[in-house]
């Protein structure tokens, strides 16, 4: 058991924390359409964040060899995804694309999308978020190149706050040959647009 899991609060601790909240907003907590809220609070909290339970490394763990010697770029673009802030845990919306050229492996298509997933279930910043994508595919792919584009609009700052609609943050995280040479780095950013 790990410290974390030690420290982990119950399901019980965790709806009554909800109820506080609630209760703490001026609302009747113990009014017909409150009374299981905090049961279905805690029920999609499991499943926004069900990025801790996973190994995003062992999406990526089966590879494939061959692939009659392809080396150009393999893409995966507009991944849908949603996250939630860790400053305010308010969503975040996006569209994650993805690209990688391989040394002398591939991994199933499906993995990738998986990879954004097992990050984007978690509390974080889309810095973090575009990262640990990149990370993680270079670290288990070991490819000559890894090149992420990560397109969030966050509610933190549309529903409250500075309350600014239609914004979309854009982050990026080049790797290997996605960093050294502009022109694989211009056509995995013209696969992004020829999607749109």
């Amino acid at each position: 058991m790990s410290e974390n899991d030690r420290k982990k609060p119950t399901r019980r601790e965790a709806e009554e924390a909800v109820r506080v909240l609630l209760g703490w907003t001026g609302d009747d907590v113990d009014r017909e359409g409150l009374v299981d809220t905090p049961k279905r609070v805690v029920r999609a909290f499991e499943e926004w964040f069900s990025g801790y339970a996973v190994d995003p490394y062992e999406f990526l763990s089966r590879t494939f060899k061959e692939v009659n010697g392809y080396d150009e770029i393999v893409a995966l673009t507009h991944i849908d995804f949603n996250s939630h802030c860790e400053h305010h845990v308010a969503p975040i919306i996006g569209k994650a694309h993805v690209a990688y050229l391989p040394r002398d492996k591939v991994v199933g298509i499906s993995k990738l999308a998986r990879v954004v997933d097992a990050y984007a279930r978690r509390l974080q910043v889309q810095e973090k978020l575009t990262a640990q994508i990149a990370e993680c595919i270079s670290n288990v792919l070991e490819p000559r190149g890894v090149a992420v584009v990560v397109e969030g609009a966050h509610e933190c700052m549309t529903t409250r706050g500075i309350g600014k609609r239609n914004v979309s943050m854009v982050t990026s995280q080049m790797l290997g040959i996605f960093r050294d040479d502009a022109r694989a780095r211009a056509e995995f950013l013209a696969m992004i647009d020829r999607g749109r």
